[in-house]
């Protein structure tokens, strides 16, 4: 009877155990949500865009026919009766290849999900403003990452409002606009990071309000004012990242508050003053970064004195190094940088006492003596000593390092051959020897370094025909062995991953060799001021990557082929001072890149920021040297044919070269008239037509040029008017139109004399008239047109001053100066 008596407890007891089984299965509106924005997405990005992603294929697992929570970066609740979706790790589904951005909009199925606690939408090209009435859904959401995507505009009110947030990460975006007031309502944020943005205006005093944050990092924004004092309520502060802003005033005594801090980065604002010694008191401090300011006074020597730091860049203020001072390091640094501090005399001792460097920067000093033997002797990573005044020659010691990575001692008084060691140094990625008195050979060990990426050997006394042979899986991309003394035919050891090859201002002779057209990668080619000889051959037409080729000064003949004009990335093409003659090619005018220059620009010295000198290229342009900075030469279109013998008319297709900046023709035996096409070369800076046989009228079109600022048409058979309107009345120097048969107008202050109006018979009082009006016209629009070109020079050099080269290496620019193109160091 008992037994029988339990049976129905054990069934209530099945029966309750079954009805407390969690759901198999996420809830169907999350899965339908997450199908909706799966559809969108696929619709948006097109159907053939998992093969350009292979993290796009991971979605393939998201149908109708399985359990959401089984798929690939779906997270669910298994705790939960109901199993919601609780987090998305969404990151870099659409690959950085796709041609078209994806809009916000397809976040919207996603706003359904409420249960989220986390989700991860970066790196996807995402475009648009942020949805913030979507966001205002995901009120339980704790994580929220949106870096390296295209949002723009503002900040939505609604994000402040998200209570439980505690990770926040819009970097790499477009947002514009204040940083709200709003964002001291995100009492739980312990991570806020807004780097990369337009944000602009002061940084709220609400942020103060953020007592919980760890971490708060708005580097490379717009921001300006000064550090607003309710900051250091932040007592959980950590990392304080404010670098490449516009904040200004002294560096608060308070900052000293900061009593958790471990890195405080300042760099590359405006900020003044010494300083603060309240420094000192951050007894965690790790990572001090104050470089790229208007910081004053002396580096004080207690900074070395913080046991704690670890890393210290004080680079590019107005500080002061005494020499008198002795500095007895407590700390031992791992990353030093005191680039342009004024420190002179020997490469400070104390130094070797810093064993554990990995990164040393004195760059930009009065350093003077040898390179220390203790110094070539450390286990470290990176050595940046350019633009001092060191000597004698480099230790052996020195390439036994396995961990020397970037070796730049660039522009100053290095002298003797290279060791033969050097190869040794296996994991070189960097070696910039430029600018010293280094001479004998390259040692051929050099190529045993794998991992070498870039050699900057330029502007030495370097000699010989034998080259290191790279073999074919080097990485080498950047060779610059320019103006130093080798000689033979053109080498071609340098792997066939380079992109820029300069070897200007050397003896190389000889005929182009064909292995250049094997060099897929090749960009940059400079070969000028050598001894080269032959023609220009046609497998240059092959080189369909390059976009600069310089062959001044050189022995080439023939004519110009036609297949240059295949080279649909060309922009720089300068091949004066050579023979070539014939005609020029029509087909010219289907060069792309001039048709269009780009505006932005990418390029390999990006990979490097660290590094500021790299080899310019120096244009001889408006009557004046101008150095064209390396990373920005990829939005640069030019032509140079001057100084060849080029004969017959210019083809009228080269006024399609909208995007070209300089057209240099002069001296040549160019013959027939100035294209009128020439007026719709809308970004035309620089023309010159000089010591040719142009005749007839030079085109009326020319005053549409509202760019033009150089043009020269002396020594042509040129007649009648000159054109005037817009710059072509500030063309004022009669040197500009010297030596031609029969010009007239104002800029040169000669009159011209009309043709007598119809009906009228010319006499003696037309001709006396004309003269009135003609000087009337000159007498007011030569001193206006004076007038604003004083202007135009003043106010343009006033505000893109170049400052002058100092120095030797100033001197040996100047001394070397080239007529046209030239790939030279700048300063």
């Amino acid at each position: 009877m008992a037994r029988s008596s339990s049976i129905p407890f054990y069934i209530i007891f099945i029966l309750s155990s079954f009805l407390h089984t969690p759901s198999l299965s996420c809830p169907d509106d999350h899965k339908q949500a997450l199908l909706d924005f799966k559809s969108i997405l696929m619709s948006k990005i097109g159907r053939n865009s998992s093969t350009n992603s292979p993290d796009f294929s991971l979605l393939e697992s998201w149908n109708s026919s399985s359990d959401c929570c089984r798929w690939e970066r779906v997270t669910c609740n298994s705790r939960s009766v109901a199993r919601p979706v609780v987090i998305l790790d969404l990151y870099a589904l659409v690959s950085f290849l796709e041609p078209e951005p994806v809009p916000s909009s397809v976040l919207m199925p996603l706003f359904r999900i409420k249960n989220l606690i986390r989700l991860d939408i970066s790196s996807n090209s995402l475009q648009g403003e942020i949805l913030g009435n979507g966001f205002s859904n995901l009120t339980r959401l704790s994580y929220l990452d949106m870096r390296f995507n295209s949002f723009n505009g503002s900040i939505p009110s609604q994000l402040f409002r998200l209570k439980n947030l505690q990770y926040l990460d819009f970097t790499g975006n477009s947002l514009s606009g204040n940083l709200s007031s709003d964002v001291g309502e995100l009492s739980n944020l312990k991570f806020l990071n807004l780097d990369e943005n337009f944000l602009n205006g002061e940084i709220p005093s609400e942020i103060g309000n953020l007592t919980r944050l760890e971490t708060l990092s708005l580097r490379q924004n717009k921001f300006s004012g000064g550090i607003p004092t309710s900051i250091f309520n932040m007592k959980a502060l950590q990392v304080l990242d404010l670098r490449n802003n516009s904040l200004s005033s002294e560096i608060p005594t308070d900052i000293r508050k900061f009593s958790n801090i471990s890195t405080l980065a300042l760099s590359q604002n405006n900020f003044n003053g010494p300083i603060p010694a309240s420094i000192k008191q951050m007894s965690r401090l790790e990572t001090l970064q104050l470089d790229g300011n208007s910081l004053s006074g002396e580096i004080p020597a207690w900074l070395f004195e913080m046991e704690g730091l670890k890393e210290l860049n004080l680079g590019r203020n107005k500080l002061a190094w005494n020499n008198s001072v002795r500095v007895t390091p407590k700390c031992l640094l791992s990353r030093l940088s005191l680039r342009s501090c004024g420190i002179d005399g020997n490469i400070p001792d104390w130094l070797s006492t810093q064993k554990t460097l990995d990164f040393l920067d004195l760059s930009d000093n009065g350093l003077k003596g040898i390179f220390p033997q203790w110094l070539a002797e450390f286990d470290i990573g990176s050595i940046i000593l350019s633009d001092n005044e060191l000597s004698g020659s480099i230790p052996p010691h020195l390439f036994q390092s396995l961990s020397l990575s970037i070796l730049d001692l660039s522009r100053n008084n290095f002298s003797g051959e290279l060791p033969k060691n050097i190869g040794n140094a296996a994991a070189i990625m960097i070696l910039l020897l430029g600018n010293n008195n280094f001479s004998g050979p390259v040692p051929e060990s050099l190529a045993n370094i794998h991992r070498l990426l870039m050699l900057d050997l330029s502007e030495n006394n370097f000699s010989g025909n034998k080259f290191p042979k790279f073999g074919i899986d080097t990485y080498l991309a950047y060779v610059d062995l320019s103006f130093n003394k080798f000689d033979g035919e053109i080498p071609m050891t340098f792997g066939p991953q380079i992109r820029v090859l300069a070897l200007g201002g050397n003896g190389f002779s000889g005929e182009l060799p064909e292995d250049l057209a094997s060099l897929s990668f090749l960009e940059h080619l400079h070969l000028h001021n050598n001894k080269i000889t032959g023609r220009l051959p046609e497998f240059f037409g092959r080189i369909s990557t390059l976009q600069t080729l310089n062959l001044r000064d050189n022995f080439l003949n023939g004519p110009i082929p036609d297949v240059l004009s295949n080279l649909s990335n060309l922009r720089i093409l300068d091949i004066s001072g050579n023979s070539f003659n014939r005609s020029i090619p029509p087909a010219f005018g289907n060069l792309t890149k001039m048709i269009k220059t780009p505006r932005t620009y990418s390029s390999i010295y990006d990979m490097f920021t660290f590094l500021i000198n790299f080899n310019d290229l120096i244009l001889n342009w408006k009557g004046s040297m101008r150095p064209l900075a390396s990373k920005t030469l990829d939005i640069y279109s030019l032509l140079d044919f001057s100084r060849n013998q080029l004969s017959g008319e210019i083809p009228s297709s080269l006024g399609g070269l909208e995007g070209l900046e300089a057209l240099n023709l002069s001296y040549n035996t160019l013959s027939g008239e100035i294209p009128a096409s020439f007026g719709n070369l809308d970004n035309l800076e620089s023309l010159d037509l000089s010591h040719n046989k142009f005749s007839g009228e030079i085109p009326q079109t020319l005053s549409k040029l509202i760019q033009l600022s150089n043009f020269d048409v002396s020594n042509n058979e040129l007649v009648g008017r000159i054109p005037t309107g817009s710059q072509m009345d500030r063309m004022n120097d009669p040197d500009m139109f010297a030596n031609n048969s029969g010009l007239c107008g104002v800029q040169i202050m000669v009159s011209c004399i009309s043709a007598p109006p119809p009906g009228s018979m010319p006499g003696v009082e037309d001709d006396e008239e004309e003269p009135w009006f003609s000087w009337a016209s000159a007498g007011i629009g030569y001193p206006i047109g004076l007038l604003s070109a004083v202007a135009t020079v003043y106010f343009s050099g006033f505000l893109s001053s170049t400052p002058k080269p100092r120095g030797r290496h100033g001197r040996r620019m100047h001394d070397r100066r080239p007529t046209n193109l030239h790939a030279r160091r700048g300063r």
